[in-house]
């Protein structure tokens, strides 16, 4: 995109609804042009939710003391974290907390699933998580051991059907060709909810930019149109970098604190900030559930 003839072109294209290829998207990815790329992603998130902007209030709990406490009331998803060896205590904890609300569940990677099965059924596993109302993985990230296209497929039979991809630690410049995969993931099985492009875990010694990071929330926009959440995590990356996200293509903040505690004042409770802050970015903050629903 090295000159307003290709930039323009490009415009036109995005805005007319036609999906860019994979050359496009790798040549997008390798231009420092990163005000150009964000304008592209800003024009596609919008055809697809105008100005609307969902945010997920989270609170988590040990999958060994599942107890909900006054402050996980208001999430709309309960994360289970720990190291569990034994599925019966997962089960358990799954049907205690769906007992207490009706609340979306998420909990574990892929690598728990496997270790559960202990060489078993990956299948009979899943299908017993569900059954017990696991409604997704923590993480299922596309630069994982394992193949993500078994996992989106093993999860999709067992019936899960809201799935979030994320990204663990790739660099920089393979993300693309991630991204591009999850699309092509999506074109198959159709099940993917949401893409979160920004590594889920951060490297003290190589971290990642501010540039590095927002260009990236725009590739995938403009790389994963088929997938309809781009989302930014709110405690992961903060309020600054979550804020201009929502400028560059992501329409989604995850892992917003579930409490209502405010003691630095009214002005820092979460919900209001996440709230005042994207409106200040220009667009209308709507809660939503862990299905992706508005909350009433």
């Amino acid at each position: 995109m090295s000159t307003s003839i290709s930039r323009d072109a490009l415009m036109e294209r995005v805005s007319a609804g036609e999906r860019l290829s994979a050359d496009d998207i790798r040549d997008l990815a390798a231009t420092p042009d990163i005000l150009s790329i964000g304008m592209l992603a800003d024009v596609l998130r919008r055809r697809l939710h105008d100005t609307r902007t969902t945010f997920l209030r989270v609170a988590e709990c040990a999958f060994d003391a599942p107890a909900l406490e006054p402050a996980h009331v208001t999430a709309q998803e309960i994360r289970i974290n720990g190291l569990p060896a034994q599925l019966a205590a997962v089960l358990r904890a799954v049907e205690i907390i769906k007992s207490k609300g009706n609340r979306t569940v998420s909990a574990f990677t892929w690598s728990d699933v496997e270790r559960m099965a202990s060489g078993g059924s990956i299948a009979g596993v899943l299908k017993q998580l569900r059954d017990a109302g696991l409604d997704s993985l923590s993480v299922l990230p596309l630069d994982g051991r394992a193949d993500p296209a078994l996992i989106v497929n093993e999860l999709a039979s067992a019936g899960f059907t809201h799935l979030r991809v994320t990204v663990d630690k790739a660099a920089v410049d393979t993300r693309a060709g991630l991204l591009l995969r999850a699309a092509e993931l999506q074109d198959r099985v159709g099940c993917i909810q949401a893409i979160s492009p920004l590594p889920m875990t951060l490297s003290t010694f190589r971290p990642t930019t501010g540039y590095d990071d927002v260009k990236m929330v725009a590739i995938a926009r403009l790389a994963a149109p088929n997938i309809p959440t781009v989302q930014v995590d709110w405690r992961r990356y903060g309020p600054k970098l979550a804020q201009v996200a929502l400028t560059f293509g992501a329409d989604d903040i995850d892992g917003v604190s579930a409490s209502d505690e405010a003691p630095e004042g009214r002005r820092r409770a979460p919900l209001e900030e996440i709230t005042r802050n994207i409106q200040a970015a220009g667009f209308e903050p709507v809660e939503r559930t862990g299905r992706y629903t508005a909350v009433v």
